[in-house]
């Protein structure tokens, strides 16, 4: 009975349909007088006297020329028709989209196409990754630490008994292919009332948690909405709490306590210990053509997720390409005084192995104004030691990164080019996307001068 609808009054779509079935029959009426078949009747026979009025004279070639013009006229008139039926069905559905809509379809077709590449992390390193990745893939998988206990991401986790929403919030807006007001909607901070302090995206996915009556359903129904650009998926499903034993020997218990105490960090840990990812996550891994970590907080993002269980091991045993992003400054109360070697020894003494081969760093200079800021708070630029990170077996990738705003951040655009152009020149996965090497035919020169670095 549904498909009996597009023949209501108004659809706008049985002209089109109908000029599409005409060419289908001039097609077939050429392909008779070519080979001499009747189909309806006489009315090949009729064609044929016509021609013979026209030209005086009937002989096989004039047969063949007159069959293959109906077929030219009506593949014009079937194509035609097909064309006018989807145009009018796109006029319908997406009225502002049309002209568009090559462009629209060209880039899904080849994000699909792009590298698989799995992202650990969490906050706001991860999301600056992300935004950049997803402009060359659509085969993203980001594992999002939920270890978080403060803010609004905390109070929803007491009151509701959820898992934090926060960084997982803003990787999906990072991912999301959606207009910038709905973007500003999820990423929404309430002023006033007892809301107050709350994201509204974190209250959507609480929302959204209560209907699916699960927290990973409720980011993959998040996910539709906000038409993300692959998928985000929480480090376990456990309440797991983050802590911290420092170098004098004290315990820190939840991640917002851990960056103030002012005592080194000797090792973080997980309670409970036996937290289990997602069989998402380990599949996607093994599946990956690159694994990036970072960049991101190294105790309370990075690290987390390489204590669920398994996940080390399996980014071990993984044949894809790994990334560590170093962050560009210290972080007090975690890392104040590191080097990118010491990032690099404390993620190796965690897991107890050596976990990737690549540490790509930021050699551009911090303007002296920002510099200062940072400095005023105990930030400062991390040092790139190069003899211990030769010593470490890592390989270093620097390069010009920071966005150079109100924050020293990593350019989105530059770190994920940067990272695109690593995947491409060490040939990982390139049977299925050496699409993108268009973008870089130009610019080989650039190519070049990564592999001297």
């Amino acid at each position: 009975m549904n498909k009996l609808k597009w023949l209501y009054p108004g659809m706008r779509v049985k002209r089109w349909l109908l000029l599409s079935v005409t060419g289908i029959f001039l097609i077939a009426f050429g392909f008779a007088i070519i080979l001499g078949f009747k189909l309806i009747g006489n009315i090949e026979g009729i064609i044929i006297r016509l021609a013979y009025d026209l030209t005086g004279h009937i002989t096989p070639s004039i047969n063949i020329f007159v069959g293959i013009g109906l077929i030219a006229i009506g593949l014009f008139i079937f194509a035609k028709g097909i064309q006018s039926t989807i145009i009018s069905l796109i006029k319908t559905i997406l009225p502002d989209s049309e002209e568009k809509l090559v462009e629209i379809v060209y880039q899904k077709r080849q994000l699909r196409r792009g590298p698989k590449i799995v992202a650990l992390g969490g906050g706001t390193g991860l999301s600056t990754l992300l935004r950049g990745l997803k402009e060359y893939t659509s085969n993203i998988t980001a594992v999002v630490t939920v270890s978080d206990d403060g803010g609004s991401s905390g109070v929803l986790r007491d009151e509701m008994g959820i898992l934090p929403p926060g960084d997982i919030r803003n990787c999906l807006v990072a991912l999301a292919d959606i207009e910038p007001l709905m973007e500003s909607l999820f990423q929404y901070r309430f002023t006033e009332g007892d809301l107050k302090g709350h994201s509204f995206g974190n209250l959507y996915i609480a929302a959204m948690t209560e209907i699916t009556g699960d927290f990973d359903r409720a980011i993959q129904e998040s996910s539709k909405v906000l038409a993300v650009r692959g998928r985000v998926l929480p480090s376990t499903l456990t309440d797991i709490v983050l802590c911290a034993e420092h170098e004098d020997g004290q315990i820190t218990r939840g991640e917002s306590r851990i960056p103030q105490h002012l005592t080194p960090i000797r090792r973080v840990y997980l309670e409970p210990e036996d937290a289990e990812p997602l069989d998402e996550t380990i599949k996607a891994i093994k599946e990956a053509d690159a694994i990036i970590l970072g960049p991101g907080s190294l105790f309370t993002s990075v690290i987390p997720n390489l204590l669920i269980k398994g996940v080390a091991e399996a980014i071990r045993d993984s044949r894809a390409l790994k990334i560590y992003v170093c962050n560009v400054m210290t972080q007090p109360g975690e890392t104040t005084g590191y080097t990118a070697a010491d990032h690099v020894q404390k993620i190796f003494d965690h897991v107890g192995f050596k976990l990737f081969d690549y540490i790509v760093v930021n050699d551009e200079p911090i303007p002296d104004k920002l510099a200062q800021k940072y400095a005023e708070q105990g930030a400062y630029p991390v040092e790139v030691d190069y003899d211990r990170l030769k010593e470490l077996g890592v390989n270093v990738i620097k390069s010009s990164l920071i966005s150079k705003k109100n924050l020293v951040r990593h350019n989105p655009r530059l770190l994920s080019e940067l990272i695109i152009k690593l995947i491409i020149r060490l040939d990982v996965g390139s049977r299925r996307f050496k699409f993108m090497d268009w973008y870089f035919t130009s610019r080989k020169k650039d190519f070049l001068k990564l592999g001297d670095e």
